[in-house]
């Protein structure tokens, strides 16, 4: 019975001192009241990136609604992957690439000038031309990894918003 009831109070310990922290699980943000409410707006809306970003809105309890007067706005205006050449072989081959994912967005909140972001991830890609057929599924791995990324990156920014 005793070692019950000091194995409550441990746990009643560790929530309470997790609370008081500010501890929070991983991808849980607390975006503002007057953002619960929000319209997505993409030039596809059945891109990945705007799929993650709504996946994401929806796992931080934001309504997904459609656009309206005094609805704040969401406008993901562009996304490129670029990449660049970090080392050569010393055939003159590219032996590493510097991937470079963008995303230029816009939040648009009532009464207020529209304020435009970017989120950038970077990622090193080693290349072997021997390997192309492997090279290009984790092509493909990398960049899904590197929109998972960009999209934990708008929501900490509508978290943000909030907060300024």
């Amino acid at each position: 019975m005793l070692a019950k009831r000091i194995s409550l109070a441990l746990l009643f310990f560790v929530l309470i001192a997790t609370a008081g922290c500010g501890f929070k699980l991983q991808r849980s943000y607390s975006i503002p009241l007057e953002l619960q409410q929000l319209h997505l707006s993409s030039s596809d809306q059945y891109s990945e990136l705007t799929r993650l970003v709504g996946d994401r809105l929806r796992i931080n309890r934001v309504t997904l609604v459609s656009a309206a007067e005094g609805t704040p706005t969401l406008r993901l205006v562009s996304d490129s992957l670029e990449r660049a050449t970090l080392s050569l072989y010393p055939t003159g081959n590219v032996a590493e690439y510097e991937l470079i994912y963008l995303v230029n967005y816009t939040v648009m909140l009532p009464e207020q000038e529209p304020t435009e972001f970017q989120a950038e991830v970077r990622r090193d890609y080693q290349d072997d031309p021997r390997t192309a057929l492997a090279k290009s599924r984790e092509m493909e791995i990398l960049t899904r990894e590197m929109r998972a990324q960009a999209a934990d990156s708008i929501i900490q920014t509508l978290a943000s918003i909030g907060n300024e």
